[in-house]
Parts: C-alpha cells; structure tokens; sequence
C-alpha cells in the first residue's frame, strides 16, 4: 500500500498534523481506535471543552437520546475557527442511539452550519462533516 493513500479514518476526515481538535460528547461507547489514529494524525493530544482558545475542527460524538442536536451543534461552535469544521459523529444505522440524517439535515441549517458530506470512520459510528461560515475579515 502507498504511503501517499489517503485511507485511514483521520486522513478521510482531513485532520492533519499541527491543528487543534476539540472533542465533545466523548462516552465509554466512542471509539477509542478512531481517537487514537486522530491524535497520531495530527500528532497531539485531542482538547476537551474547557480548552478555551479557538480550534480548527470539532470532534462531537452524539447519541439519539444525547438532547436538541441544535444546542450540542452551538455549543459546539463556541471555540470553533471561522470556516472550521464539526465532525458528527453518530452510531451508525441500525446501532444504539443512531441518529436519523433526516435530524442531522433539519439541525445544520438551524445552527448555522453548511452539512457537506459523510464518511465512514469505524465500524459503529459514521461522521457527518458539518462546515461552520467563514468569519467576515
């Protein structure tokens, strides 16, 4: 296999070395794998909700029964760079806690965000990328 190929779920997910994640709605049902290859990824520990200081993406794990999508997407905005990226990430379908897309594609707009694609990260959980607006310069 090529060291070029972009096939690990961080690479899928555009994370690179050098930015800053923040996780949110991290459970003992996420995916501990998926984490790890994150943080080999962009070579550094992923950051909690009490960071404080802006982050380039957003990790943010959410169950069914987790409350309003809408205010766990907001919250999840708080530190975000302007046209940084949250990753849903949501049990996949048919698996405890799924979430329908249809909520996914009704919520994004309400919090402001753009949901642009979905990928595969692990055998359980699916990422949904949602784009957060530029900020004006």
């Amino acid at each position: 296999m090529s060291s070029t190929a972009a096939t690990g779920p961080a690479d899928r997910l555009g994370l690179k070395s050098g930015m800053v994640i923040q996780e949110m709605g991290w459970d003992n049902d996420t995916d501990d794998e998926l984490r790890v290859a994150i943080e080999d990824s962009v070579d550094a520990d992923l950051v909690d909700g009490d960071y404080g200081n802006v982050v380039d993406a957003v990790l943010l794990w959410w169950r069914d029964d987790d409350g309003d999508l809408v205010d766990g997407l907001v919250d999840a905005l708080t530190d975000l760079v302007g046209g940084g990226v949250i990753w849903l990430l949501t049990p996949k379908v048919g698996r405890p806690g799924a979430v329908d897309p249809a909520d996914i594609a009704e919520a994004a707009p309400v919090a402001g965000l753009s949901q642009t694609t979905t990928a595969t990260v692990s055998k359980d959980w699916a990422a949904t990328r949602l784009l957060a607006p530029k900020t004006p310069a």
